[in-house]
């Protein structure tokens, strides 16, 4: 019924829509070939919805569940309800309000720590071309509706399911939803009775490329009753495993092993002695949740948070948190030169014939065989070199004697056209004007010599020159086109070589600094580029930048995978590359355990992008590109990436070290307390008062993503190492216990304490020696003389400690948890405790991390799979619940930008 009130018929589907003709399609859905009114367009947004697969944002219930996963929790919830209704009914509740101040503490951190992401996620807009009141507007494809008259070219990523009505050329990109590599051609005319919902050349589908061509089309479908959206839907936000992910799956598996063992015997020893089931379940439960670093997801959120707002501030925006920690691991990146190394403004230089003299004729004929379109007299479309030529000076009075774009008394008519492709490297048309019909060829200097007769002498020397001196050339033939209505990749022969475009696009002045500051990161930048090689070569020259090999596409060709694969290692540039050998060497290069960033922005890097670890594009880039990435430049900057990988590593520095905290000191105490109740005759802590040492321990350990990273870390990529970790408790574990066992000693033959008193002194030595480590284990320097704290982890930490001396003297908190006050004379030891074991855990991180003592090595990575691209394209339909509010009376999605401009 909304559809029809909305004057969309209910019954046209993308499939019958293919059958009709475009008019009938345009009357079916209440459009005309000057798309919607505005009015009308706001309609249909407030009747069928935005045009989003899926919700995005901070979600409180899906966080409250997150913190509420830990199955151990339930079972102390339960047992505190047993314990209640056999008479302990005040430790039961103490037990319950410290498992839901410690969920309370999760979720606050984690729920902020979203609601900070989901406002850098709204930064990123995807914007796409319609007709509304018969004039182009750029709207956000969330704002689409049926009825809507959209334009697409080359490099768009179609924006909803729509039926095509006019097209040149056209072809899309299906692989996302049918797995072909080639793209399908599409067409206007209907299509009879078509086979397949997936098989309509007359339409194109959600997500799917604009490989070729351009194209106008009418919106049919949007969200999830597209095809698309119907497969995306299914993925919602589930990604696959990252290596930052599975090492922390990988630790949080040896953490049940290590606390199965230990709770189990706790459980059974005190069975065994004596005790009251109820009592032993407590006991066990709570030494349970001692163990496990329930804060840890809470940790890794807020640290990935904090590090992707820094990062926001020097212009990276991530587009999904856990690439922030993939970034810090790369050690290699691909990259293109052009406005990375270079400063991405190509200014056309000269036109010149064979000869190498200036010639007028190379321009005028070029200017007829570009995809830019002149609006305002300002060039929008076409490739960076087209635009250029366009905005030459001297094009203005080339323009009006060659008759280009419609203009001067000699106009020329663009019969038919021959569209760029990548194998190709060139692109035809054919015109017709005063000189009668001809076939206009442009493109690769060697791709256009390969089709030309008689080609003068010197003319390779010509290009070698131009090249050597970092000039970016373009080829310019013609041929007879008399008789001809259509042109092909067929029809590019023996042409007449009428001269070259010469463009130059100079080395930034900062490109030798961010190149020398990812070098001194461990990170090794390739150059991958579809431009020759001696311009390459040229470019690193200028930059200081070793060239040790170049390796070309003709090269790729000729090599097994196993020899480039060898030669990767190699090579510095890759040059006349076409997208698939890009891939090709991004794959190989990562088959080999190789961490590979890959920076491009082009339709060409698409699929590159997908197969590195991490893709990286620029706010600028082709929607494609900006789709494919995990990471997205607001500045084309190899500095900017170099600030992000150092933000990466931070945050995977500051996870391991709550990783390193909870698999020492928070072991070692947990390991007494299972010995102690096997030779005392009461609890060495009641489970209350082991749940509030953890409470206490945890809120101190949410100020880590906070810390400073000592530059030693930051220097090169770190991986996760579950063996190390595995060692590393086992060797300070022990050191924390020692002193535990010191303290039941002095309780015992010192202070001769009863239950209460000796519950209270092992609750404060206990809690000043796992949180006070922190500052041995967050560096291998020595502490506060080489390496300092952050001032918030400072504080953090001592008020914990403070906190645990100050609570059995306070007494309606002392009477609560059962704590008594202790003699200052053993405050005094404990002091003397904590300094001792401070310096021998110091001598023996010292000995742990000799360069002699080796830990495991890295983990694998897989590559992605498909469902990871899938869920990357999807996410350009993802809203959150804030921008997704309606105004009221408008139907505009608040929070929308409608400015023009891509």
């Amino acid at each position: 019924m909304k559809a029809e009130a909305s004057g969309v018929r209910s019954d046209l589907d993308l499939r019958s829509a293919a059958s009709l003709p475009a008019s009938d399609v345009l009357a079916a859905l209440g459009s005309s070939s000057d798309g919607l009114a505005a009015s009308v367009a706001d309609e249909r947004l407030r009747a069928f919805g935005p045009n989003v697969l899926h919700r995005r944002g901070a979600s409180a219930w899906r966080v409250l569940a997150s913190q509420l996963r830990n199955p151990l929790l339930p079972l102390l919830v339960v047992a505190s309800l047993v314990s209640a209704f056999t008479g302990q009914a005040t430790d039961a509740v103490i037990v319950l309000a410290m498992v839901v101040l410690s969920v309370g503490l999760g979720f606050v951190n984690e729920f902020r720590s979203e609601r900070a992401v989901e406002a850098l996620h709204a930064q990123i807009r995807h914007r796409t071309t319609v007709v509304r009141d018969g004039a182009p507007l750029t709207v956000e494809v969330t704002e689409l509706v049926p009825g809507d008259v959209v334009r697409l070219s080359v490099g768009d990523v179609v924006p909803a399911d729509v039926r095509l009505l006019q097209v040149d050329a056209f072809e899309c990109d299906e692989a996302v939803l049918t797995g072909e590599t080639l793209p399908a051609e599409k067409q206007a005319e209907p299509v009879e009775a078509p086979s397949s919902p997936i098989a309509l050349p007359s339409c194109a589908f959600m997500g799917t490329v604009v490989r070729s061509g351009t194209g106008r089309a009418v919106v049919v479908s949007t969200g999830s009753r597209t095809e698309f959206g119907k497969i995306a839907a299914s993925l919602a936000e589930r990604h696959p495993e990252t290596a930052f992910q599975r090492g922390l799956r990988d630790f949080g598996t040896l953490l049940v092993r290590v606390t199965a063992v230990l709770v189990a015997g706790i459980f059974v020893v005190n069975l065994l002695i004596g005790r009251r089931l109820i009592d032993a379940v407590l006991f066990s439960l709570a030494v349970a949740v001692g163990l496990t670093p329930e804060l840890l997801p809470a940790i890794v959120t807020i640290s990935l948070s904090v590090g992707a707002k820094r990062m926001a501030r020097r212009s990276v925006l991530v587009r999904r948190l856990v690439a922030i920690e993939d970034l810090g691991n790369v050690q290699i990146l691909f990259t293109d030169k052009t406005g990375t190394l270079t400063e991405g403004r190509i200014s056309f230089r000269s036109a010149i014939g064979p000869d190498g003299r200036p010639d007028e004729r190379a321009m005028r004929y070029a200017l007829l065989c570009t995809d830019v379109v002149l609006e305002e007299g300002i060039p929008t479309g076409g490739s960076p070199l087209d635009q250029a030529l366009w905005a030459a000076p001297e094009v203005a009075e080339a323009a009006g004697a060659a008759g280009a774009a419609g203009a001067g008394a000699r106009a020329w008519r663009r019969i038919d056209q021959a569209a760029f492709d990548y194998e190709r490297r060139r692109m035809s048309v054919l015109v017709e004007g005063s000189e009668g019909r001809l076939v206009v060829t442009k493109g690769a200097p060697e791709s256009v010599l390969a089709v030309c007769h008689d080609v003068p002498d010197g003319v390779q020397e010509l290009l070698n020159a131009e090249f050597d001196a970092g000039s970016r050339v373009v080829a310019v033939a013609v041929r007879d086109g008399s008789g001809m209505e259509r042109v092909g990749p067929d029809d590019e022969r023996n042409l007449e070589l009428v001269g070259f475009l010469t463009f130059v696009d100079p080395p930034k002045p900062d490109a030798a600094g961010s190149l020398a500051k990812l070098s001194q990161l461990g990170i090794e930048v390739k150059i991958v580029t579809g431009d020759n090689e001696r311009v390459a070569r040229k470019v690193c020259a200028d930059l200081g930048l070793v060239v040790d090999r170049v390796l070309t596409g003709t090269d790729l060709d000729g090599m097994p995978d196993v020899e480039l694969a060898a030669s990767i290692p190699h090579a510095s540039i890759f040059a006349r590359v076409t997208p698939a050998q890009k891939s090709r060497v991004i794959r190989l290069a990562r088959s080999h355990g190789i961490d590979v960033g890959f920076m491009g922005d082009g339709v060409n890097d698409a699929v590159a992008l997908h197969d590195a670890d991490v893709g990286i594009s620029v706010d600028t880039a082709t929607d494609v590109a900006k789709d494919a990435a995990d990471i997205l430049l607001l500045k084309k900057d190899l500095g900017t990436l170099a600030d992000g990988v150092i933000e990466g590593r931070r945050v995977f520095a500051n996870t391991v070290k709550y990783v390193l905290m909870a698999t020492s000191s928070n072991f070692g105490n947990m390991f007494s307390a299972a010995a102690a109740s096997a030779f005392l005759k009461f609890l060495p802590m009641l489970p209350s008062q082991i749940l509030l040492n953890n409470l206490l321990y945890d809120t101190s350990q949410t100020a880590i993503p906070t810390d400073h990273v000592d530059p030693e870390l930051l220097e090169r990529p770190s991986h996760w190492d579950t063996r190390f970790i595995r060692r590393f408790m086992m060797f300070f574990g022990p050191i924390s216990s020692l002193f535990d066992f010191a303290t039941f000693g002095v309780m015992l033959f010192v202070f001769h304490a009863g239950e209460s008193l000796f519950q209270t002194g092992w609750f404060v030595e206990s809690l000043a020696t796992q949180t006070l480590v922190i500052f041995v284990i967050r560096t291998r320097r020595v502490p506060f003389l080489k390496s300092r704290p952050s001032a918030t982890q400072l504080a953090a930490t001592i008020s914990c400690a403070g906190a645990g001396v100050i609570i059995p003297y306070v007494p309606p908190l002392a009477h609560l948890f059962g704590f008594r006050a202790l003699p200052a004379s053993f405050l005094l030891i404990v002091g003397a405790f904590v300094a001792f074991y401070l310096t021998l855990a110091e001598l023996g991180k010292a000995r742990f991390f000799r360069p002699d003592v080796k830990g495991g090595g890295p983990l694998a990575r897989p590559g992605p799979p498909e469902h990871r691209r899938m869920s990357r394209v999807a996410s350009r339909w993802a809203r959150s619940p804030r921008e997704m509010e309606v105004r009221a009376g408008t139907g505009r999605l608040t929070g929308v930008n409608r400015s023009s401009g891509r």
